[in-house]
């Protein structure tokens, strides 16, 4: 039996109770099925610890940190001291995730953009990428992104992305990252199809944010890393690339920018 081309899973969340007791067999099916690496993120920095025992007990999976968003007016607000103790870990390999997010939690807008400033300072010390959530937030994103990189360059990936033409061009234009969930695998998603169809290949990464957003022919189940499979598949269909082909562009993608990872992976 032929061995699927290896990808990485670069955002999911391990930690929630959606995988309880079935960590050991979820990645196993991620391994089997080409998924090869797994970054799980921490949205809560108090969760931290627990996230960081999910990333030393398994040698493909590493972790980051951070404070989504929705959750940045009920959380202490993390320091950038925070993260640079963080990034002494090993397996510890972006800042993140955290952005804007105002479809449900508009009302702590001013609070979440000061989030946002701490965790991109602390990008920019540690020299890890920062992870960005945007939803119905486009314009303050691209504008505080902007206005940022202009203090000082950062790498950055924008996870999951789903938002409009506008931002996706904005972050390109910055030399970031668009990541490809399930979203971009949905039957109705042909606008985001090709807003990634406009960007260059080598700025891809793939996805699952599960147990989220399920592509087909799971879609509406939990998701898992081995499903970012799926995700890849759409995404070598969009570029017009095999699926190896697509793989191998993704992978050496990640590597780029998640270049600590890289060179754990090169060490063991």
């Amino acid at each position: 039996m032929t061995r699927p081309a290896l990808i990485t899973d670069s955002h999911c969340h391990l930690d929630f109770p959606d995988f309880a007791g079935e960590l050991h067999d979820v990645i196993a099916r991620a391994n089997t099925a080409g998924v090869h690496r797994i970054v799980t993120i921490c949205t809560r920095l108090k969760n931290e610890p627990q996230v960081r025992a999910i990333a030393e007990t398994h040698a493909n999976v590493f972790y980051a940190a951070g404070t989504h968003p929705m959750s940045a007016a009920e959380e202490p607000m993390a320091t950038v001291d925070d993260f640079t103790r963080l990034a002494k870990h090993p397996k510890f390999v972006g800042i993140g995730e955290t952005g804007l997010d105002y479809h449900y939690t508009a009302d702590s807008a001013e609070v979440q953009q000061q989030s946002l400033r701490i965790h991109i300072a602390a990008a920019r010390e540690t020299g890890l990428p920062l992870i960005i959530h945007a939803r119905a937030a486009d314009e303050d994103m691209a504008r505080i992104l902007s206005e940022e990189y202009r203090n000082g360059a950062y790498a950055c990936v924008m996870h999951c992305y789903s938002s409009g033409p506008d931002l996706a061009k904005a972050a390109l234009d910055l030399g970031f990252y668009l990541s490809m969930s399930g979203i971009a695998a949905f039957p109705k998603s042909q606008e985001l199809r090709d807003i990634f169809a406009s960007a260059p290949v080598d700025r891809i990464l793939v996805e699952t944010d599960a147990p989220y957003l399920a592509p087909p022919p799971h879609r509406g189940r939990r998701n898992e890393p081995a499903y970012t499979a799926h995700t890849a598949k759409v995404g070598a269909e969009i570029f017009g690339l095999s699926y190896e082909d697509f793989a191998t562009r993704t992978e050496a993608n990640f590597e780029r920018l998640f270049t600590k990872a890289a060179a754990a992976a090169k060490a063991a």
